[in-house]
């Protein structure tokens, strides 16, 4: 959930791009100046309030196991979803948007056009796929953001996960565990390095070996 939220960035960076100095334009890039604004901590405890105490739309402090509830596990966690792929989806934004207009002002676009290619196949078709590559390479950068931010989350939001048991450790100085979460932790962010690698290949076929 956390991931989808943070690669919905691309689709909005995209459309931020589309409508250029327009009104949708500007909404998309307050959002995504807000969403990197604000702390992860705060936006939990905020979220909190809002949703579980004022409104009661969702429940507070409980943690249902998914075997247990599937339902009430997915009500629990969008809220640590929502703050811990808020920063990582308004960057995405950004990148994907300066990426975008970058490419929509070269030569090969404007020939596109030229030939009276549809708005929607040069956006989607030409620019999209050859803005990907630095979006790609900024989204593993976030999405190791997001390995390394459940340690905040999960204490905000007191959920049993790796960022509890990584806390729990320091304090009770159960250094095995430290150090076996943190070896979890970083090969979780190189396993996402080696997909971003493998996606530059996929996205540009100059880069393909052999």
């Amino acid at each position: 959930m956390c991931l989808r939220l943070a690669l919905l960035g691309v689709p909005l960076g995209t459309a931020s791009a589309a409508w250029r100095g327009g009104v949708r334009d500007s909404a998309i890039r307050v959002g995504a100046t807000l969403g990197l604004s604000l702390p992860a901590f705060w936006q939990g405890t905020v979220l909190i309030l809002l949703f579980s105490i004022y409104l009661g739309w969702m429940p507070s402090l409980q943690w249902v196991p998914l075997t247990r509830s599937p339902g009430a596990n997915l009500a629990i966690m969008s809220l640590p979803a929502l703050t811990l792929g808020t920063a990582s989806a308004a960057m995405i934004t950004r990148m994907a948007r300066s990426s975008m207009l970058d490419v929509l002002g070269r030569e090969f676009v404007r020939t596109a056009r030229g030939k009276g290619v549809r708005e929607s196949r040069v956006y989607f078709h030409h620019a999209l796929r050859n803005a990907l590559i630095p979006v790609v390479t900024v989204a593993g950068v976030q999405l190791g953001y997001i390995v390394g931010g459940i340690v905040v989350v999960e204490d905000v939001f007191t959920l049993p996960g790796v960022g509890r048991l990584l806390l729990d450790a320091i304090f009770q100085r159960d250094y095995p565990v430290v150090q076996g979460v943190i070896l979890l932790l970083a090969a979780a962010f190189m396993a996402l390095n080696l997909l971003v690698d493998l996606l530059y290949a996929v996205l540009d076929p100059r880069l393909r070996i052999g």
